[in-house]
């Protein structure tokens, strides 16, 4: 799959939104993904989680782990398609904690998930969660990729779209963007 054709999934869906947004790490922007748009299509996770996979194979993880909330659904099926088993990080007093009974054994291959990253910070979390039950982080795979290539987590990262949107901080707003209300879409 093309990132042409990505792109045109997050169109069709309404999940490429335009205007000006709040991010997660505090910048602003001028395009957000909205992923949960595009996967509440089953078809849509079918095959932009077959893609993934495809890209993430070759990181050989017998269990993939994704943030909650927005890696859920694209990491159970990456998941599913690798035939590998899923668990999540969720909040816990507002940082990710693994939950529910999960485990990660010593030396447990592990895949991380997400939907979008632009600075990596829940991407880390996570690498830090499996490392601290002594999994091994084989790999890193993602539908969108804000910085371009930018984040570096020190293992191998894979994505099915990787470009870099203008992104400012608060005090940094061009005129434009200033005179539109922000808006923060995506979870807290």
């Amino acid at each position: 799959m093309t990132q042409d054709e990505v792109l045109q999934i997050f169109r069709n869906t309404g999940a490429l939104l335009e205007g000006h947004f709040i991010l997660r790490s505090g910048l602003h922007s001028r395009q957000y993904f909205q992923c949960a748009l595009a996967l509440q299509q089953m078809p849509v996770v079918e095959k932009l989680g077959s893609a993934l996979a495809d890209k993430a194979r070759q990181f050989r993880a017998g269990t993939v782990i994704a943030p909650a909330l927005g890696g859920l659904v694209i990491g159970q099926e990456v998941a599913r398609q690798l035939g590998a088993r899923f668990i999540f990080a969720e909040k816990e007093e507002g940082k990710l904690e693994l939950r529910r009974g999960f485990k990660i054994t010593p030396g447990e291959k592990t895949l991380i998930i997400e939907d979008v990253v632009t600075k990596g910070g829940r991407v880390q979390e996570t690498i830090d969660i499996v490392r601290a039950h002594g999994g091994h982080v084989t790999g890193v795979a993602v539908i969108v990729d804000r910085s371009n290539g930018a984040v570096n987590f020190g293992v191998p990262f894979a994505s099915l779209i990787s470009f870099q949107v203008e992104l400012f901080k608060p005090d940094r707003l061009p005129p434009d963007l200033a005179a539109i209300p922000a808006i923060k879409p995506g979870s807290k």
